[in-house]
């Protein structure tokens, strides 16, 4: 099989990087930016050592802060209009994964004729967008370092992607000390969004030996550290630990793509706007249970990255450990574990599952092949 393995061409890391972000948009020849964020993030000052840099620095910036969460896709077009009255040259996402993936698709919007909806799919987008900075104010999408943007469609009550080389930031700055005031809710939902790309990317039919490199390392820093940051958000070992997860994990699915779990994910994350990372925790063991014939010792291997001692038991046996282990995880930080608790109700089910038989650019690299009737038993399974 043929694979091409790409990721974000500039990447730094560590607490204070932030501040080196006039430097680096002088460096790339910018003199006029925009700030794609939110109110929740300007509200906690997040905001304000990227603002003294780029003063320092002598850019100019304007800053766009209407981005939502799940936001819908004409979001994109406020945001593209802000771009072009302020003349900006460059697009610096920061946020969690909606103003990252609303700066991704703004950019290539503003080189690119619509509507946009012609570019939900892979490979869809004619050239280049505008220059982006992504910066991450949670440890969980990985967004700074994939071809991917997910948008949602009030519509059809779906999530969609759009996915395309054309989607990479020039950069990606991770500074730890951007997570420190999480409410621990999100730091729970974003770090198991983030354990939950790297299991499903290793566990895609297009995992690779370099992928697999990453997703490994990933499972092992989140299972390590994820507690501690929950518990101790103000603990900068465990927080930067959980962003180079976040980031790896990224890497990971950005080369070998998530499966089935997403896929069950953006229905109810569209219809009853389940946070992304609790819809995806509120899937993952039922989705296991069902791939899990598919490629069986693959997931026996998730054990090792888990530290789960395994000697004496099959493969079944241990899976059934790894599920007990993240169920464990979840409990500990307080994800829920039920769609019922966000008033999903067996009625439901037959529309839910037809959401995810749509989702078909994920279920491409589901380890086993998915039914209608799959769908709603494992639907029915959560709630």
């Amino acid at each position: 099989m043929v694979r091409v393995f790409s990721t974000t061409p500039r990447i730094i890391m560590g607490p204070g990087s932030v501040k080196t972000i006039g430097a680096e948009v002088k460096t790339l020849g910018i003199s006029r930016v925009l700030i794609v964020t939110d109110k929740g993030v300007i509200a906690a000052g997040l905001m304000k050592p990227i603002e003294e840099s780029l003063k320092a620095s002598k850019v100019k910036y304007a800053v766009f802060d209407k981005v939502e969460p799940d936001p819908r896709y004409e979001i994109v077009a406020d945001c593209v209009e802000t771009a072009r009255q302020s003349k900006a040259q460059m697009l610096i996402g920061l946020g969690g994964g909606s103003p990252m993936d609303i700066t991704k698709v703004s950019a290539v919007m503003l080189t690119n004729k619509g509507p946009i909806g012609s570019y939900f799919g892979i490979g869809l987008i004619p050239k280049p967008g505008l220059p982006t900075i992504l910066i991450p104010t949670t440890a969980g999408t990985g967004s700074e370092v994939t071809p991917i943007a997910i948008l949602s469609d009030e519509g059809e009550k779906l999530k969609k992607g759009i996915v395309s080389p054309y989607l990479y930031p020039a950069m990606g700055v991770l500074d730890p000390e951007l997570t420190t005031g999480l409410p621990p809710h999100v730091t729970a939902a974003t770090g198991m969004d983030a354990l939950i790309h790297a299991i499903e990317a290793y566990t895609s039919i297009n995992a690779s030996t370099i992928t697999d490199m990453y997703c490994i390392k990933a499972i092992e820093l989140i299972s390590k550290n994820l507690r501690t940051a929950f518990a101790k958000g103000d603990n900068i070992e465990a927080r930067t630990a959980m962003m180079e997860a976040a980031l790896l994990a990224g890497i990971g699915f950005a080369n070998a793509g998530v499966t089935a779990v997403h896929a069950f994910a953006y229905p109810i994350g569209a219809e009853f706007h389940i946070p992304h990372g609790v819809a995806n925790t509120l899937m993952l063991p039922h989705v296991i249970r069902f791939n899990v014939l598919g490629n069986l010792e693959k997931f026996a291997q998730l054990a090792k990255p888990f530290g789960l001692p395994v000697e004496g038991l099959d493969n079944l046996a241990i899976v059934d450990r790894v599920i007990a282990t993240i169920d464990r995880l979840a409990d500990d930080i307080r994800v829920p574990r039920h769609l019922a608790d966000f008033g999903v109700k067996e009625k439901d089910i037959p529309m839910l599952a037809e959401g995810v038989m749509k989702v078909t650019r994920l279920l491409a690299n589901n380890p086993r092949t998915l039914t209608l009737d799959d769908a709603k038993r494992i639907y029915k399974a959560a709630l």
